[in-house]
């Protein structure tokens, strides 16, 4: 697959190296028989050209002009999201695609790969049923079909439950860890946390979520700065005193609906 993009035989070779190197584990040598080396920089690139001729180019050049509507294809690493126009066209690929997979030696997740209605008739039948429409996870936000105010279809998000709670505990041991640095150092750095995750999930319909996540990163770090005190309780109202000397980063909208990512 590489070849046929790239003919230079000494930048081939290198990758064939780079493949069959492996990777040292506990002090030992592992080499895979099979696939890349797990964490191996090349690993990822390597991933998405072969996704790219198993999936990508099969979808577009093959699977779209047997189907009766229109189709699209969102992949990113090795996530994926088919989308159709027609359910039947929808069970005929999903038919198709273990196959297609198992002749490059892959399989599908059999526990996240489904077949769901999502779109404006999809809102429209939930609602005639009495239930809430299907949603879908897809790189860390938890996809809702939804109306607008002015009552038009729109796609609404909110941090997937999961990642929100790794967020949390990754944030709880840190503040474990480094309870007795000083202040200023905790809440430079709490606060890069809290502005990385903004920036990846501030999203408009994510709001809500933001605000959890801030008001428990507050609490949290109230509890372990409370541990250090040695008898003496840090009350919310010396907390608030705390936080208005060093306080920490409040949530903010940072992916607007005009933006490129709100258009996919």
């Amino acid at each position: 697959m590489i070849e046929k993009r790239v003919t230079d035989g000494s930048v081939l070779r290198l990758i064939w190296k780079w493949i069959k190197v492996g990777v040292i584990e506990d002090g030992k040598l592992l080499v895979s028989e099979t696939g890349t080396g797990q964490g191996q920089p090349i690993s990822p690139l390597l991933a998405n050209i072969y996704l790219h001729y198993v999936l990508d180019e099969w979808f577009e050049e093959v699977v779209k002009p047997r189907l009766k509507g229109e189709a699209y294809e969102i992949r990113f690493a090795d996530d994926a999201i088919l989308c159709f126009q027609h359910r039947e066209d929808a069970e005929k690929v999903l038919r198709v695609l273990p196959k297609r997979f198992e002749k490059y030696g892959l399989t599908l997740h059999p526990e996240k790969t489904r077949l769901m209605e999502f779109g404006r008739a999809a809102v429209g039948n939930a609602k005639k049923q009495g239930k809430k429409p299907e949603t879908f996870d897809f790189l860390g936000f938890t996809h809702i079909g939804a109306r607008s105010r002015k009552g038009k279809f729109t796609v609404h998000v909110k941090t997937v439950a999961k990642r929100f709670r790794r967020g949390l505990k990754a944030t709880a041991d840190w503040c474990k860890q480094h309870r007795h640095d000083p202040v200023s150092k905790q809440q430079k750095m709490l606060n890069a946390k809290l502005r990385g995750h903004y920036q990846y999930y501030g999203r408009p319909s994510n709001y809500r979520s933001l605000w959890q996540f801030y008001r428990k990163v507050r609490r949290t770090w109230r509890t372990w700065l409370n541990r250090r005190t040695r008898g003496t309780t840090l009350t919310w109202e010396r907390f608030a005193e705390l936080l208005g000397q060093y306080p920490l980063l409040r949530p903010r909208i940072t992916h607007s609906w005009a933006g490129a990512g709100s258009h996919a």
